[in-house]
C-alpha cells in the first residue's frame, strides 16, 4: 500500500492533493467535487484565457440532475434554451416529457455558458485554476505522481493523484501510453455559429436527405449553432476555413433554405471520431471526459457524459485522500464508467448511421425501426431514458445485493425539502421513513412512493450504495461500510472506509 495522507510526516512532499489536466467542464466539475470535499485540487490549463466557442451545447436531464445535486442547476438554465421534444429520425418525435424527472428536456446552451457556471463555483469553492501551462511529462511513484510542466515557469509538481480531463488529444493518455481504441468517420463536419434573419419555428430544425444533413441550434441570444454534414463537401482539407458562403450554401442544398443565414462569429471544419480509451486508470492517473471518450455529435453526449465521469470519480478520489476508501474503490471508476462510456458510442455511432450512412436500404429499415418503436410507451421511455442519462445504472456487486444497488436515485420530496438538495453538500444520504435516529445522515420521508425500497443508501453522485425493502432492517453495516465512521456519529460520512466487511465483492469483481 502506497503511503498516503495518513503518513502525516509526508504532507510537505506534494504540491497538491490532486492535480486535474484541463479546465473543460469535465476537469472543473472534478475540482469543484474534490474542494467541496476539503481535497487540495490545483487545475492546469494549456489555454492563456477562455475562448469565446460555444462547442458542445446540449445538456440533457441526467446532467441537470447532477447540477441541481449541487445547487448549479438553475444558474445553467438561467443561460439556455429547454426544447421538451426532439426527432431522433425524420418523421418522428420523442417527447421528454416522459421522463421521470425534474429537467424533462435537453438544455441548449453554449459550453462557454457552462463552463463560467462551474468556473465561478470552483473560485468560491477555493480553486486554484493555472492558466497557460502545459504538462510535458509524467511519472509515477510509491509515493504518488510528478508532472513536468512548460510555460512560463517550466517546473515540476507532486500531487497524490492525476486526473486526464484534457480533451480528445488528451497529453495525460499520450504520456500513459494509453491506447485510443476505435475508428474516424469519413465525412467532414461543418460547424459555424451564425445569425439567422428568417430563425425557424421549431425550437430545433434539423433536416436530412440523400445530400447530407443540417441542423440550427438556438442559444436565445440570437446566435445559432448551424452544423452541416454536406456529401459535396467531405473531402475538403480541414484546414480550409469554412466560410459563410459555404454554409448557407449547404443549408440552401439539402434543407432548401439558410434561414436568412447572416453574421458568422466562429466556424470549424473537423472529422469526428469514434474512440474509446483501453483504460481509464493507471495507478494513480486517471482520465475523463473527452480524453476518456469521443464520439460523434449527433445526441449531444459528450459534455454530458464528461460531468458524469467527474461526479463519479470526485467523492471516490476525496476518500482515498482522505485515507477512509477501501482498496477496491478507485478502480470502481473504471468499473463503472467505461461500460458507459461505450454504451455512448454505440448509441452516437447509431445516430451517425441513421442520419449519415450511404446505404439506402438499411437506413430505411432502421429509420422504420425507430418509428415503430417511438409508437409504444414502454420502448418510447427507454429511448428517452437511454439519450438523457437518466436510464444510467451501474452493475450491482453481487446478485444478493437489492435491486435497487448501482441505480439513479430520483428525486424525492422529503420532510425539510427534496432529497438533491440534501446531497449539496456532496456527502452520502439515508433515505426512508424510519430514519431519525440516523441525525445528520438522515433524510426522513413520511412514506416512501410505492415500487421504492423503505430504506435507502444514496451515494454523492445520486446513485444507490445499499436499499432494503423493510423499514426495520439495520443499515449500520452499509453506513459504517461506505461512510467511513461510527453510525452515531450525526454526520453524513466522508467517504468509504479502507477496510470491507468480509464477504462484500468490489464493483470491479
Amino acid at each position: 500500500m502506497r503511503p498516503g495522507p495518513w503518513y502525516p510526516h509526508r504532507e510537505g512532499m506534494f504540491s497538491t492533493d490532486v492535480i486535474v489536466v484541463g479546465a473543460g467542464p469535465t476537469g472543473l466539475m472534478l475540482a469543484c467535487e474534490l474542494a467541496l470535499a476539503g481535497v487540495r485540487c490545483r487545475v492546469l490549463e494549456r489555454r492563456t484565457e477562455q475562448p469565446n466557442i460555444t462547442r458542445a451545447f446540449a445538456v440533457h436531464a441526467r446532467t441537470l440532475e447532477l447540477l441541481d445535486a449541487r445547487g448549479l442547476a438553475d444558474e445553467v438554465l438561467l443561460h439556455g434554451v429547454r426544447i421538451p421534444s426532439i426527432a431522433p429520425v425524420p418523421g418522428s418525435t420523442l417527447d421528454l416529457r416522459v421522463l421521470d424527472t425534474r429537467y424533462p428536456m435537453v438544455l441548449i446552451v453554449p459550453q462557454s455558458g457552462t463552463e463560467r457556471v462551474l468556473e465561478a463555483r470552483a473560485q468560491r469553492l477555493g480553486v486554484e485554476i493555472v492558466r497557460g501551462c502545459e504538462v510535458v511529462g509524467l511519472e509515477q511513484d510509491s509515493y504518488g505522481v510528478v508532472v513536468s510542466i512548460e510555460g512560463a515557469a517550466p517546473r515540476t509538481e507532486r500531487a497524490r493523484y492525476v486526473v486526464g480531463c484534457d480533451g480528445a488529444h488528451s497529453a495525460i493518455r499520450g504520456l500513459l501510453g494509453v491506447e485510443f481504441v476505435g475508428k474516424q468517420y469519413e465525412t467532414h463536419i461543418l460547424l459555424a455559429d451564425v445569425r439567422l434573419a428568417e430563425p425557424p419555428s421549431e425550437g430545433l430544425f434539423a433536416v436530412t436527405n440523400t445530400g447530407g444533413a443540417v441542423i440550427a441550434v438556438p442559444f436565445g441570444d440570437g446566435w445559432y449553432r448551424a452544423i452541416a454534414w454536406d456529401r459535396q463537401r467531405e473531402q475538403v482539407p480541414l484546414s480550409e476555413p469554412v466560410t459563410l458562403a459555404e454554409m448557407s450554401d449547404a443549408f440552401t442544398r439539402i434543407a432548401g433554405s439558410d434561414l436568412g443565414m447572416g453574421q458568422l462569429r466562429w466556424s470549424a471544419r473537423f472529422l469526428s471520431e469514434r474512440r474509446q480509451a483501453a483504460r481509464y486508470r493507471v495507478g494513480d492517473v486517471f482520465l475523463a471526459g473527452d480524453a476518456a471518450h469521443v464520439h460523434s455529435p449527433l445526441g449531444g453526449q459528450g459534455m454530458n457524459t464528461g460531468i458524469q465521469d467527474a461526479m463519479n470519480l470526485g467523492w471516490k478520489l476525496a476518500a482515498a485522500v482522505h485515507g477512509t476508501a477501501p482498496s477496491w474503490l478507485l478502480d470502481s471508476y473504471e468499473a463503472e464508467r467505461h461500460p458507459v462510456g461505450a454504451n455512448v458510442l454505440k448509441l452516437t455511432d447509431a445516430f451517425n448511421q441513421l442520419v449519415l450512412g450511404r446505404s439506402r436500404v438499411r437506413n430505411a429499415v432502421q429509420r422504420l425501426a425507430i418509428r415503430t418503436l417511438l409508437r409504444f410507451g414502454r420502448t418510447r421511455r427507454l429511448l428517452a431514458e437511454r439519450l438523457s442519462g437518466v436510464g444510467i445504472a451501474y452493475r450491482r456487486p453481487s446478485s444478493d445485493d437489492h435491486p435497487w444497488v448501482g441505480r439513479r436515485m430520483p428525486d424525492l420530496e422529503c420532510d425539510g425539502g427534496r432529497l438533491y438538495e440534501s446531497l449539496r453538500d456532496g456527502r452520502f444520504v439515508l433515505v426512508g421513513s424510519s430514519v431519525d435516529a440516523f441525525g445528520e445522515a438522515a433524510v426522513h420521508c413520511a412514506q416512501m412512493p410505492p415500487g421504492y425500497p423503505a430504506l435507502v443508501l444514496v451515494r454523492p453522485d445520486g446513485y444507490v450504495a445499499w436499499a432494503s425493502d423493510s423499514a426495520g432492517a439495520d443499515p449500520a453495516p452499509a453506513l459504517a461500510e461506505w461512510c467511513g465512521q461510527p453510525i452515531m456519529s450525526g454526520v453524513r460520512g466522508q467517504g468509504p472506509r479502507r477496510d470491507s466487511p468480509e464477504g462484500w465483492k468490489p464493483p470491479h469483481s
